[in-house]
């Protein structure tokens, strides 16, 4: 397959050249081929959501969950552009971590396409603050101080595949587990806490590198100048990942986040939930009932909190683009090579290369928007809009 399109990072017009899974060939146009695209698509690598609680119908975290499930999700998320993710297990019972971990492991071990586009599992919880506000919407009885020997026996029945764990930082036994994970090649992430500058500093020698979904999991009053929030935008050791829906963030905050982190230190999540793409109503999480409203935010039903998002990551990349003022290169940036980097990745993942994967994300302009077209994994077109 040759598809052409403008190089997302310069906006020179290709021909991509596709075959075996991997990009062939990347040369300027040769108009006598049949080509799909043409002037105004615009190829990107495909799209990396590190956090991804569920999709349309499917609740990775659930007890519902099974291997087929999980392959659905995997298969669907192609409509977002993506074309790897890490399922996402939030706080729970520990019987329920391990039926989920179980679901995502046969579902690696017996359909291919999950197995391509897993590239990770990402433990957000139950080592978090049981403050309300940093908690979130995590349930209260579930939360737990970090436990490595009940860690090593959820990454046993995962198969070895959590790959990024979230932990707030203060709590008893933390730093330990950051220096453990680490050394065992898992991502720390620091979020759903209540730290203090120095516990923050603490978790970044120990090998902590990411503050999960920066501005959300808080308390809803800060202090003005010492808080959580202003300590982790002004680590540079730290990425951070936002969830920009405008519902999580307002347009002015990610716009501060951009300019204090950098185009290299911003990672686009979509945080989504199982009723991505479903119409607004209500819905049950576990154990929480979820509202989805017009507006498109899923709350916790009779509150105004969020629990987790309805957002495709494709639509992030414009949303940064008209809030922050950026780039579609740096908000490209944003959503591949830097979550590829984090989780090493980088150099078959989140970029563009001859020989390297062919997963691509297709965006076509009108209007002066830049909407999904396309995606493409291994070579082939899984998704057309």
């Amino acid at each position: 397959m040759i598809l052409r399109g403008r190089h997302f990072l310069n906006g020179e017009l290709y021909d991509f050249v596709l075959g075996d899974g991997r990009i062939q060939r990347i040369s300027s146009p040769c108009h006598e081929r049949e080509v799909l695209g043409g002037n105004d698509y615009w190829v990107a690598p495909g799209l990396i959501d590190i956090q991804v609680n569920g999709y349309e119908g499917v609740a990775f975290c659930s007890s519902m969950v099974d291997a087929a499930g999980v392959a659905r999700a995997a298969d669907r998320l192609a409509s977002a552009g993506v074309t790897a993710f890490c399922p996402t297990l939030t706080t729970g019972p520990l019987g329920l971590l391990k039926a989920s971990l179980a679901a995502i492991d046969k579902a690696c071990s017996t359909y291919p396409s999950a197995r391509e586009r897993i590239v990770g599992i990402h433990l957000e919880g139950p080592y978090i603050s049981p403050q309300d506000g940093p908690r979130g919407a995590h349930p209260l009885r579930y939360v737990r101080v970090p436990n490595w020997s009940e860690f090593a026996e959820l990454q046993a029945v995962a198969g070895g595949r959590i790959r990024l764990v979230t932990i707030a930082p203060e709590l008893p036994g933390a730093l330990e587990f950051i220096v453990r994970a680490r050394e065992a090649g898992v991502v720390v992430a620091i979020g759903h806490h209540a730290a203090t500058r120095a516990q923050i500093d603490a978790a970044v020698a120990a090998g902590a590198t990411l503050s999960t979904h920066l501005g959300n999991g808080s308390h809803s009053q800060l202090p003005r100048h010492n808080n959580y929030i202003w300590e982790q935008l002004a680590q540079d050791a730290l990425t951070a990942s936002i969830i920009v829906d405008g519902h999580h963030l307002p347009p002015a905050v990610v716009k501060t986040f951009y300019r204090a982190k950098g185009v290299n230190r911003l990672i686009l999540i979509s945080d989504a939930i199982s009723a991505v793409g479903m119409a607004p109503g209500r819905y049950k999480l576990m154990d929480l009932d979820v509202e989805v409203g017009v507006d498109g935010a899923a709350r916790l039903c009779g509150t105004p909190y969020l629990a987790g998002s309805v957002l495709k990551l494709c639509d992030a990349i414009g949303n940064v683009m008209r809030f922050a003022g950026v780039s579609f290169a740096d908000a490209v940036t944003m959503a591949t090579a830097n979550p590829a980097r984090l989780l090493g990745l980088d150099g078959d993942r989140g970029c563009l290369r001859i020989g390297g994967r062919a997963d691509m994300a297709v965006f076509r302009t009108q209007c002066g928007s830049y909407n999904l077209a396309l995606t493409v994994v291994g070579g082939e077109i899984c998704h057309r809009a």
